[in-house]
């Protein structure tokens, strides 16, 4: 790998000499960066709502978060009120698509969370609303 992406990386998030060597211990990480860095330039994630019903914080269908593919979200790209239920549930597939991205797999084709919902179980269940999105990543072009 180039070490001046590493470098790069490396100067971004703020690590010093010894953490910079810890970091090349790990190839895993290596790989990781080295391959997320790739997918950025052609990548980003989408978390689209598909279904949404008595939302407190008024998501509708067709509503769409935009994260890189470091799972960092958007914000001028995704809706302005972002609720902690929903956004909170977008941990485990990101990790997914990361995984398959920093393997080099097809990151559209993970088998678990393609879909995600909010925790409230709606009016019928003793809470207030519901709300379902599909997560994908799409192509940046």
């Amino acid at each position: 790998m180039s070490s001046s992406l590493i470098k790069d990386y490396g100067q971004r998030v703020g690590y010093n000499e010894e953490e910079m060597t810890k970091l090349e211990e790990g190839q895993h990480r290596l790989r990781h960066i080295r391959a997320l860095s790739k997918a950025s330039q052609t990548y980003t994630i989408q978390v689209e709502v598909v279904d949404s019903k008595h939302c407190n914080t008024g998501y509708r269908v067709g509503d769409k978060f935009i994260l890189d593919v470091d799972g960092n979200l958007i914000s001028k790209l995704s809706p302005k009120r972002l609720c902690v239920y929903l956004v909170s549930q977008m941990i485990i597939p990101v990790a997914l698509i990361n995984e398959r991205l920093s393997e080099g797999l097809e990151p559209n084709n993970f088998h678990f969370m393609q879909y995600l919902r909010c925790p409230d179980v709606g009016v019928q269940c003793l809470g207030y609303g519901e709300v379902k999105a599909r997560v994908t990543i799409v192509s940046r072009k």
